[in-house]
């Protein structure tokens, strides 16, 4: 095929894995977690909040590792970032383990996690847990990819978060997570233990994948299906803050012990006016979309900038997915209203208000917003980026082959405007188990039969090969690169 939209000979095409997500489905790679409680919670189950599938039974990464970093190589990827598993490294609890722990304007600003601290953490650690992360990260390397790992991706320990009794008795009375800030500190002993001993086969590493997420599904959105459904707009503020300056101080952890770079991930929607005069309110919501990246680099929390942890940020992972269109509304706290019928508010495989096609999940296939977001982080932030996630939960394949080119047209639009975009990260390889809706949504290039834990190519992952291996969008694509669009009949 001809080359036609050209990323560049050094651009990334990779995968992703995550704990609950991905690796548990053979006997033998089981782990407990706050997900995996409250994926197994009958009350949840009964009342529709969980799918009621098991994370048990879902694709097996854990022991088909080999399997699918061979697939993933053999259709052009060449990086992947990998989770490392909070709960897997410490099933039991390292509160016992005391670190210095400095403050400033309130809030912690650095944990000093030494070698003798690292000594105690290893008796405490899985450590054949950790070894085996190590084999996994040493088998990508080994076929020349390049390894990200992260620290954290939504699951945390049991012992630090049970949102199953903080929903019933309040997390004033539960172990409670990123509500409180004891989080931060054990993530930072989390962070430097991972450091010390998977520095050499880890090319990069980010500390934690989409925390505001963790806090509005959690806090605000009740009716999502995510831990632990607790509705609290004064605890929501405080998980932020918490994890934001976690980002801050495991930042400085990994650095005390890796000298490669560190990043954080974030899902940042194209934030759009209904009209011009709600123009407002799409740029308030956009704010408060990027604060993640605004406290790691200005550290700046609620407005209050904190000197301690600013600059602690070398490169930005951006998950793209849809956009978000707004109403100004002054008498709302945030200022603004969504809109249903666009972005992630649609009817699934349908149409959103704009004619254009929706996924299994009702996300508008919005491809042109990626273009938006990334020219507005990088003029912003100035640093290196990687499109961390993007992708469709499209069972029947129809919409994914164009919509891989169609985003990745707007990264070569992108690059072509100065953007130092660095790779594009496919969400997913594999069919896995999509949190609470379970394994209705497959987002995979490759099916996976969960019962036989068996892989099928789907047809978009041919359309993928074709672009990773030539690090081009071909000729033969072209009519694939524009927004799709239905047309209305006259």
């Amino acid at each position: 095929m001809c080359a036609k939209f050209s990323l560049g000979h050094e651009f990334k095409f990779g995968f992703s894995t995550v704990g609950v997500q991905h690796e548990m489905g053979i006997p033998g790679s089981e782990f407990s977690s706050d997900w995996v409680a409250w994926l197994h919670d009958p009350e949840n189950i009964l009342a529709g909040i969980v799918s009621g599938d098991s994370p048990e039974n879902g694709p097996g990464y854990w022991r088909l590792f080999r399997e699918d970093h061979e697939r993933a190589r053999g259709i052009g990827m060449d990086a992947a970032w990998i989770t490392i598993e909070w709960a897997r490294i410490f099933p039991r609890a390292t509160l016992d383990v005391k670190v210095p722990v400095e403050r400033s304007g309130g809030v912690i600003t650095r944990v000093l996690v030494e070698d003798r601290h690292l000594k105690e953490l290893e008796k405490i650690a899985d450590m054949s847990a950790l070894n085996h992360y190590r084999e996994i990260l040493s088998d990508w390397k080994s076929r020349g990819g390049l390894v990200i790992a992260n620290l954290f991706h939504w699951s945390l320990p049991l012992w630090l978060h049970d949102p199953l009794k903080v929903r019933k008795l309040g997390p004033d009375r539960a172990p409670s997570g990123w509500v409180d800030e004891r989080c931060i500190v054990e993530f930072a002993k989390l962070a430097a233990l991972l450091a010390r001993h998977l520095s050499d086969v880890v090319d990069m590493w980010y500390t934690m994948n989409e925390p505001l997420v963790v806090a509005n599904a959690g806090y605000l959105q009740v009716n999502s299906g995510f831990p632990p459904g607790y509705l609290d707009l004064q605890t929501y503020m405080t998980v932020i803050r918490n994890l934001e300056v976690a980002h801050a101080v495991a930042y400085d952890s990994v650095k005390a012990y890796s000298r490669k770079p560190v990043g954080v991930v974030e899902s940042v929607a194209d934030w759009v006016p209904l009209t011009p005069a709600d123009q407002p309110g799409a740029e308030r919501g956009f704010e408060l979309n990027v604060s993640i990246y605004d406290s790691a680099v200005k550290g700046s929390i609620w407005g209050t900038t904190i000197d301690e942890i600013r600059n602690r940020l070398d490169w930005i992972g951006l998950n793209y997915y849809s956009r978000i269109v707004v109403k100004s509304e002054d008498g709302l706290p945030s200022g603004f209203r969504i809109v249903s019928g666009y972005g992630y508010g649609c009817e699934p495989r349908s149409f959103s208000l704009d004619n254009r096609p929706t996924s299994d999940f009702g996300w508008e296939v919005y491809p042109e917003g990626l273009y938006n977001v990334l020219t507005k982080l990088y003029s912003r932030y100035r640093l290196p980026i990687y499109v961390t996630e993007n992708g469709c939960a499209d069972l029947e394949d129809r919409l994914r082959p164009r919509f891989i080119v169609s985003h990745l047209y707007q990264v070569h639009r992108a690059q072509r405007e100065g953007v130092d975009l660095r790779g594009y990260f496919h969400w997913n390889l594999i069919d896995n188990l999509e949190w609470a809706k379970g394994y209705s949504m497959r987002f995979g290039l490759f099916e996976v039969d969960m019962s036989t834990k068996k892989r099928f190519a789907r047809p978009s992952a041919l359309v993928f090969r074709e672009i990773a291996k030539s690090k081009s969008i071909p000729e033969e694509f072209e009519n694939m690169v524009e927004p799709p669009r239905r047309v209305s009949p006259r």
